[in-house]
């Protein structure tokens, strides 16, 4: 009889230890659950790194760009870049340079779903950008024909080295963006984006067309292009969310 009551005894100390570990254990993941991680909103400003190694390393190009983006919501951020370029191109029987300003602005959305205080992004967005910028033919060598269908077109070996410019020409295009931007200090970040643009409208110098536009990069025939760049940003929050 002892027996049977002690084996009692103990199957309700030990039922009750059970519940008494599982209502503190639901406790405290209730309270773990309730804690609210908050993230910076706010201005991030920063440099594409990469044209300002371009610049360094390639002596036909000289550019500099500075990025930035404002968080309006959990996952959409304005965004704009705004810089100067000057390139020099070369093609076989051409070389050309275009320099100028120009501005893209448009969104970004962020796809990534961040852990706990984490502030990470890979996202999509696009852009509309403008460029104002000169065109200049440094030298050229011309095809000459005599008009004769025994005789082809030859080139001579003396190019026209006598530059030609015209200024105030523009450029317009949209963007397709692609990128990530990834947390590695408080409030610092790294990049990298890569974009395919359209040309919506494009000016062309006098009898030679424009290969190069700042901002947009090489136009092709196809009047599309691809960029790219690698940024260093910091944030500058306002408000915690």
């Amino acid at each position: 009889m002892r027996t049977l009551t002690f084996f009692i005894n103990l199957c309700l100390l030990l039922s009750f230890t059970c519940i008494n570990s599982q209502n503190l254990l639901a406790k405290k993941e209730s309270k773990q659950d309730s804690i609210v991680y908050k993230t910076g909103y706010g201005l991030r400003l920063g440099l594409d790194l990469s044209k300002a190694g371009l610049s360094f390393f390639d002596k036909s190009y000289n550019g500099l760009e500075i990025v930035g983006d404002y968080r309006i919501s959990s996952r959409w951020y304005l965004a704009a870049e705004i810089g100067y370029e000057e390139e020099i191109t070369f093609e076989d029987y051409t070389t050309s340079s275009s320099k100028g300003n120009y501005i893209r602005i448009g969104a970004n959305y962020n796809t990534y779903n961040n852990w706990l205080d984490m502030n990470n992004e890979i996202y999509v967005g696009g852009r509309y950008g403008v460029a104002i910028f000169d065109h200049t033919l440094n030298s050229y060598t011309p095809n000459v024909t005599t008009g004769s269908t025994n005789v082809p077109i030859y080139f001579p070996t003396s190019p026209v080295t006598t530059p030609i410019t015209e200024t105030g020409l523009t450029g317009q295009w949209l963007e397709f963006v692609f990128g990530i931007k990834a947390e590695t200090f408080k409030n610092l970040f790294v990049g990298f984006s890569g974009s395919f643009k359209i040309v919506t409208a494009m000016e062309d110098q006098l009898g030679f067309k424009t290969l190069y536009a700042p901002g947009f990069n090489e136009v092709l025939d196809s009047g599309t292009g691809f960029g790219f760049n690698y940024t260093l940003t910091y944030l500058i929050p306002f408000v915690n969310k």
